[in-house]
């Protein structure tokens, strides 16, 4: 569609007679699409939110993760990371449909600074007692022509979604990244990214040293509470050969 669209505006550089006097100095489209902005969003009773945050009663998991939105709303240091980890969650569902990750993220990032200030793309308030938690953000995508349909791996994974229109498909990708905002904002204001962090990191260095099931169990249980580095991790393996 975007090929065509382009193909139409360098064809079509005068559109009426007022315009016929313009000088043409470029005709190309833009990947800001604000007015295809589409918006996920849940909302739960606070109470549900019991055992969220681990010792932490429903009111207060729920206060502090408003909070920490907010504070993205306010400071571009902090959005810049938020909306990233927003993107972490987008991307993966935009590139294995074989669409343009990069206009996607372009434009994005346009919306969250449509004000003038940089600002996160989520957002989260607590009213009568009511969690409430969405994402707006601006998606053109498509699931017919270019490499959508072509690609094996791109096919594959619209077959898995359901063969999506162009619309559920942008309904699907919203939700993964709010999907995803929500489980970084959680461990940020419960344990800490960290932790999950070093648990990728020590399976990654156990796939590199290409050590078996069995080890990898008794990786997992003796790194629980200790701090993971490649040499810790390949000395545990010498010491626990199979």
């Amino acid at each position: 569609f975007g090929d065509s669209l382009q193909s139409f505006v360098e064809t079509h550089p005068a559109f009426t007679d007022e315009e016929r006097d313009l000088e043409i100095i470029m005709a190309i489209l833009s990947n800001y699409t604000p007015n295809c902005l589409v918006r996920a969003e849940v909302s739960c009773p606070v109470e549900t939110l019991k055992g969220a945050g681990p010792g932490m009663d429903a009111t207060t998991f729920a206060e502090r993760f408003a909070r920490a939105v907010r504070i993205a709303r306010i400071d571009p240091y902090r959005a810049v990371t938020h909306n990233k980890g927003i993107f972490n969650g987008i991307d993966a569902v935009v590139v294995a449909t074989a669409n343009d990750f990069r206009a996607v993220e372009a434009g994005g990032h346009a919306y969250a600074a449509r004000d003038g200030q940089y600002r996160s793309l989520s957002q989260c308030e607590i009213k009568d007692g009511q969690f409430r938690f969405w994402l707006d953000i601006p998606l053109a995508l498509g699931t017919v022509g270019g490499l959508t349909r072509l690609h094996p791996l791109a096919r594959r994974s619209l077959e898995i979604l359901g063969l999506p229109s162009a619309q559920e498909l942008m309904q699907i990708i919203a939700a993964t990244g709010l999907a995803q905002n929500f489980a970084a904002v959680r461990s940020l204001v419960t344990t800490g990214i960290q932790q999950g962090h070093m648990k990728m990191h020590l399976m990654n260095i156990l796939n590199h040293l290409e050590a078996d099931v069995e080890q990898i169990d008794k990786a997992i249980q003796y790194f629980a509470d200790k701090v993971v580095s490649f040499t810790a991790v390949r000395d545990f393996l010498q010491l626990n050969k199979t």
